[in-house]
């Protein structure tokens, strides 16, 4: 009996494989979630795709299309069917969840719509500062990094030469000579 050729399953991703980024915050988070109804809503559509293959009669079957036959398929589109809920079920309580997120952060109905046609977003954070003053984000991060980066490596020399002050008070040599 032929198999059908079956997509590779999808996986719930590993908490330590996600990227730091999408677990900075919850807006973060609740954008990586998202995608991941994006990924469900394809799987959704291949598994409705493949039930309504599983309904057709195995006459009309081309033969590399690899669906079971008799007992099976009937099988197989159960099997289909209650994976095909179970996601719709997931999508729909992510994209709530989604919505709740929304409505709690209060964020304006208008920073959620469509921006006008030909709308063109500025380009702040990529290429250099304008003489206005105006800096982009990746520029303003870069500048913290910059100064706390500065900031450790004075600590760190000021920490040294501070330990070094006080080995030589306190070597037997030095003492020797006072």
């Amino acid at each position: 009996m032929a198999h059908r050729q079956e997509p590779p399953p999808v996986q719930e991703n590993d908490p330590s494989e996600i990227d730091p980024i999408w677990t900075s915050s919850r807006t973060a988070r609740q954008t990586y979630a998202l995608g991941e109804v994006e990924k469900d809503i394809t799987r959704l559509l291949s598994l409705a795709a493949s039930s309504v293959s599983l309904l057709t009669l195995p006459q009309t079957d081309e033969p590399d299309d690899n669906l079971p036959q008799g007992e099976e398929r009937s099988e197989q589109f159960v099997l289909e069917v209650s994976e095909y809920f179970e996601r719709l079920d997931s999508i729909q309580v992510a994209i709530r969840s989604s919505l709740a997120h929304i409505r709690q952060s209060r964020i304006a109905p208008s920073a959620i719509t469509a921006p006008p046609l030909g709308f063109v977003p500025p380009s702040l954070g990529v290429g250099l500062p304008r003489a206005t003053g105006t800096r982009g984000l990746q520029e303003e991060r870069t500048d913290r990094d910059a100064w706390v980066g500065i900031l450790d490596a004075l600590t760190r020399l000021k920490a040294s030469q501070q330990h070094e002050q006080l080995l030589v008070h306190t070597s037997p040599h030095h003492a020797m000579n006072t």
